[in-house]
């Protein structure tokens, strides 16, 4: 069962469009977590890089007939010439995952300045928007634990969205569920609170 399988049977949404942004520097991982999303019979052997952006759609069916949830996940790239292009996708993404190579120390200041400008972004300043951080290549030698990525890029100050940093390993899936379950949990209680306040 894919991980966006998983997502729509512990949402139990009926026909509901769930648009995830997923970001960060190239190199980071990002597609090679998206194909993780996809079902199974779905997911490709080999992963190139992503230019632009890419989008991918799931339907997937519940025991009920006409039931379903509808995932879209924006695949940016993480290239200087291509961030621009995130912008346009943060006022339709309910939910946000930022990939982090957790061997690149050398460009954690980049992601630190990105992150700011992502949050400061009008269509994301004041929304509640949650917000998964994979501190992705945890396998390397060199790299660096969620702990210290988090102190690096001063998550601690994001005090007006919900946001979860995740250990992973996107060759082999290690961490990527524990992160989907945070996110679900966010989603849930984003949606229930927008219904109360209707």
């Amino acid at each position: 069962m894919g991980l966006f399988d998983k997502l729509a049977n512990m949402l139990k949404m009926k026909k509901e469009q769930i648009n995830i942004l997923v970001v960060g520097l190239n190199n980071s991982g990002k597609s090679t977590i998206v194909n993780h999303f996809k079902n199974p019979n779905e997911r490709t052997s080999i992963v190139v890089p992503t230019v632009g952006f890419s989008v991918e759609r799931f339907e997937i069916c519940l025991l009920i007939p006409d039931q379903g949830v509808f995932f879209t996940a924006f695949d940016m790239s993480g290239a200087t010439r291509y961030r621009s292009l995130w912008e346009h996708h943060f006022k339709s993404c309910q939910g946000i995952v930022f990939v982090i190579d957790s061997s690149d120390r050398m460009r954690l200041v980049v992601v630190k300045d990105e992150l700011e400008i992502l949050l400061q972004h009008p269509d994301i300043a004041n929304r509640r928007v949650p917000i998964l951080f994979f501190a992705n290549k945890m396998d390397c030698t060199d790299a660096l634990s969620s702990v210290k990525i988090a102190a690096g890029l001063g998550l601690e100050k994001i005090k007006d969205k919900p946001w979860h940093i995740s250990s992973s390993n996107a060759l082999t899936g290690e961490g990527l569920q524990d992160g989907v379950q945070w996110m679900v949990h966010q989603i849930r209680e984003c949606v229930a609170n927008s219904k109360e306040h209707r």
